[in-house]
């Protein structure tokens, strides 16, 4: 058992590439953490895992993992089609569980493990670290503080080069619409998350969501695959206080691909930018803003208040993903509920189901 003087053990499920470059970087990172224990459906990464970081335990099946005494929190990380099964079990077992986004392939599914987190009394976490983020905590205050009036509009692009319909084999579960793990379902899922978070969330959408790449091609193996899952995503709405929101997402962008937000006020205006939708070594958000009429946009640097990780060299996309594990950590210090839940999870997957279905309101 936890206390606010002893790490949290965590056990991690499936030991994928995000597994690897992501979480368990992350969790050796953050003191707040202890890895535990580990279980992959292939026995050697969990064990390449385990003399890599650390790790004293190689769990031999899910139930045992779950089980475990020794684990405070289990880490659900293998594909989407899988979550619910596992996140399943580890309620089933008492457990406080994190799970990657998508929480579940359906919004139903993801309703059900809700309400078994509630049930059992048990803290759920889902992976929407975005929100978390210094530049976004940072540009949610700025709107509070009222740094562009009442807000009017706001509008997102996110583009990225891969999911393009030449893929690496790792990407091949992407294809099928039915694994809800399209560029539609993780990245928007993400950015809507993120940019809701600071905005306030629509009360009402209209979308379209469009598959550009009806085949795709196994890099390594030349295998073509039948492709139904969404690649480009327009959503248009309204914001409870009448802003406009106009937002476009697609994959397979060949070139200058990245992050554009503006968001214009009744008083002023800001910019929200990054060169990568993912985010490597340097890739971070520049916020640029004006306050008043008809003046040039200037940066407004991240203040240092809003930096609490520990030094490191570690990419800005991973750093992202320890911001929620920084959170949900003081969560369980301080009784607070701060991180993502599987109700955020569940909010995003109605919104999605909106845009999809082509026109619902409202969305409350």
């Amino acid at each position: 058992m936890t206390t606010a003087h002893s790490p949290i053990r965590v056990g991690i499920i499936g030991v994928g590439n995000w597994a690897r470059h992501g979480h368990l970087r992350v969790l050796t990172l953050l003191p707040q953490y202890h890895l535990q224990a580990v279980y992959s459906e292939r026995r050697e990464r969990a064990e390449a895992a385990a003399s890599e970081y650390a790790i004293s335990q190689v769990a031999d099946s899910v139930d045992a993992l779950v089980n475990n005494p020794e684990v405070d929190l289990v880490v659900v990380l293998n594909t989407a089609p899988q979550h619910e099964k596992t996140v399943r079990a580890a309620i089933a077992a008492g457990k406080d569980v994190y799970c990657e986004w998508p929480l579940t392939t359906t919004t139903a599914d993801s309703e059900h493990l809700l309400h078994l987190a509630k049930d059992a009394g048990v803290r759920h976490i889902v992976g929407l670290q975005r929100r978390h983020a210094p530049h976004n905590r940072y540009l949610q205050d700025l709107l509070q503080q009222g740094y562009v009036g009442k807000v009017r509009s706001v509008r997102m692009h996110v583009s990225m080069n891969y999911f393009q319909a030449l893929r690496p084999n790792a990407l091949r579960w992407t294809a099928p619409e039915e694994n809800f793990s399209s560029v539609i379902a993780i990245y928007a899922g993400h950015f809507l998350d993120m940019l809701f978070t600071a905005t306030g969330w629509p009360v009402k959408v209209s979308g379209l969501m469009v598959n550009q790449f009806p085949k795709v091609t196994i890099k390594e193996t030349g295998e073509v695959l039948d492709s139904t899952a969404p690649d480009q995503l327009v959503l248009s709405g309204m914001l409870e206080d009448g802003g406009v929101i106009s937002i476009h997402i697609e994959g397979g962008k060949r070139n200058g691909s990245g992050v554009q937000i503006d968001i214009t006020g009744d008083q002023g205006d800001l910019k929200i930018s990054n060169r990568s939708a993912f985010g490597d070594v340097g890739d971070d958000y520049v916020i640029e803003g004006a306050h008043g009429d008809n003046l040039p946009l200037q940066a407004l640097p991240l203040p240092a208040s809003y930096e609490r990780l520990p030094e490191s060299t570690l990419p800005s996309a991973v750093l992202e993903l320890a911001e929620l594990y920084y959170v949900y950590a003081q969560d369980v210090v301080d009784g607070s509920h701060g991180a993502a839940t599987f109700e955020d999870a569940v909010r995003l997957h109605r919104l999605l189901d909106a845009a999809r279905d082509g026109h619902r309101t409202p969305l409350k």
